[in-house]
């Protein structure tokens, strides 16, 4: 695999739209940081780490779905920067999602964080994705 970033969106978008409770991704730094970083947004109910399962382990997600209408918290997840076309923006240019209402996870030196978080540390890096 290639773009580690861009199979655990893929997966977790396959997930959503087949409407499943629970998503299995394999694990890595990136991964766990993305995932952290969805969790404590809301945009999922739960995760944790499994050691146990191959040589890199799994990172199990339980998926969050509204509780009246069963519409899924994540209605989207695009893939900035790739393998093949690294996106970076310093702090002036870093992109706001749906005028502030979705999220773009961006790695900076001082590890992944969320848009607001950049802006308000004053540091920039390489926007991995959206999510809205």
């Amino acid at each position: 695999m290639t773009d580690p970033v861009a199979d655990f969106l893929t997966r977790v978008r396959n997930a959503v739209m087949a409407g499943h409770k629970v998503v299995e991704i394999p694990s890595s730094n990136m991964n766990k940081g993305i995932t952290r970083i969805l969790y404590d947004k809301g945009y999922i109910l739960s995760y944790k780490f499994l050691d146990e399962k191959g040589p890199q382990g799994t990172i199990k997600i339980a998926l969050k779905y509204d509780t009246k209408s069963q519409k899924p918290a994540i209605k989207g997840l695009d893939r900035a920067s790739r393998p093949g076309l690294r996106k970076y923006a310093g702090v002036d240019e870093i992109p706001r999602v749906l005028n502030g209402l979705g999220i773009a996870i961006i790695s900076t030196s001082r590890g992944l964080m969320t848009d607001k978080e950049a802006r308000r540390e004053k540091i920039g890096g390489e926007v991995l994705c959206y999510v809205y």
